[in-house]
């Protein structure tokens, strides 16, 4: 596996334009480095408290967001467009964000639409941003009750990853960092599969461990981009864990973050897939293994059979009265199978009743 030493950046080859991901210890210099004149940085309000340090000797104009779902919905980002004017940005000028997700789409999506399109850096401060969202170009923000409605895709110019801002996690937004990093890991090969074994139990608890794991992670959706960046076909199987996670994150109204509603989305697909004869058991429970390592600690509360259909049956993979899933055959053999809920209902039932997440088959 790749020393980190020796790969101090990524080049994603993107359709819109190219850009570097560059790992750094040095925020301070890559900021003052990249910043120019009438350059505005869009900042989560939670990392200027927690590191005003950087920004001490930083003379650009700051917009300060809370990052939240309502920050992202269409009427509040139409304020922070008419702040950016009113504060004489132009075309030549770029729009740097600092946050996490919310902050990203917020100013992905501005640099993507004002002036027909202007640059913008990323520096994410999650593990989640870090490890998976910061490439890819997807950008999408929320109209009335409608999220992740209106979007496109966007990629910056520059990504700047420092692990040092995951030091003001708490261990929950860590594990779901790792929870995401996980299906890529599994999509990706056996190879990488015993990698994040080899890593996990030590990177929850050590954060300078989790540098190398999330230079993979982003390597192999790197690869998955270049081939497919606009999400029009093989770019799917990176929905593995996802259907069944985001249904959990649903119907347990936020209350299990995404990462590890993806690890248990993960055991399902797997689960589902021994059911329907394409995965073996011995490797669904040698998985089950990593999934656990996720969700241990975030026990399901109980799952309403109505709720978790309806949520399934909202999913924007599904076509016409089909349940669109990524399951697997193992490590690196993942697909996508259309499938009518009912033909799986009774395997969901027993999943949550018997709490088979907590057990081998």
């Amino acid at each position: 596996m790749e020393d980190l030493q020796l790969f101090k950046k990524l080049e994603i080859n993107s359709q819109v334009h190219p850009y570097k991901v560059f790992f750094t210890k040095k925020i301070n210099e890559s900021l003052k480095d990249d910043l120019l004149v009438g350059d505005i940085i869009i900042l989560d309000k939670n990392i200027y408290k927690l590191y005003p340090q950087i920004f001490d000797n930083i003379n650009n104009k700051l917009i300060l967001i809370e990052a939240s779902e309502k920050a992202k919905s269409y009427n509040e980002i139409e304020s922070i467009i008419s702040q950016i004017v009113e504060m004489g940005f132009r075309k030549n000028n770029k729009l740097v964000a600092i946050g996490g997700g919310i902050t990203q789409d917020i100013t992905s999506f501005i640099a993507f639409i004002i002036y027909r399109g202007v640059d913008w850096i990323f520096f994410p401060t999650n593990l989640l941003s870090q490890c998976d969202s910061c490439i890819g170009s997807k950008l999408s923000i929320n109209l009335k009750k409608f999220k992740n409605l209106v979007g496109g895709f966007y990629p910056p110019r520059k990504v700047f990853i420092d692990t040092q801002f995951l030091k003001s996690l708490s261990q929950k937004e860590i594990i779901s960092g790792l929870g995401e990093m996980l299906h890529y890991f599994l999509v990706n090969s056996k190879k990488d599969m015993e990698f994040f074994k080899s890593k996990i139990k030590n990177a929850k608890k050590n954060i300078s461990l989790i540098d190398q794991m999330i230079f993979r992670s982003l390597s192999i959706k790197k690869e998955m981009i270049e081939l497919d960046e606009f999400d029009k076909g093989p770019r799917n199987v990176f929905n593995y864990g996802h259907t069944f996670g985001h249904a959990i994150e649903s119907v347990t109204e936020y209350k299990i973050p995404h990462g590890i509603a993806v690890s248990y989305g993960i055991d399902i697909a797997n689960y589902i897939s021994v059911k329907l004869g394409f995965l073996s058991v011995k490797e669904r429970n040698y998985m089950r293994d990593l999934c656990i390592e996720i969700y241990l600690d975030f026990p399901l509360p109980n799952i309403k059979k109505n709720n978790y259909e309806s949520a399934l049956k909202k999913d924007k993979k599904n076509i016409g009265n089909k349940i669109g899933l990524i399951l697997s055959k193992g490590a690196g053999r993942v697909f996508k199978h259309l499938i009518e809920y009912k033909k799986i209902e009774k395997f969901l039932e027993d999943y949550f009743r018997e709490k088979i997440y907590l057990k081998n088959i």
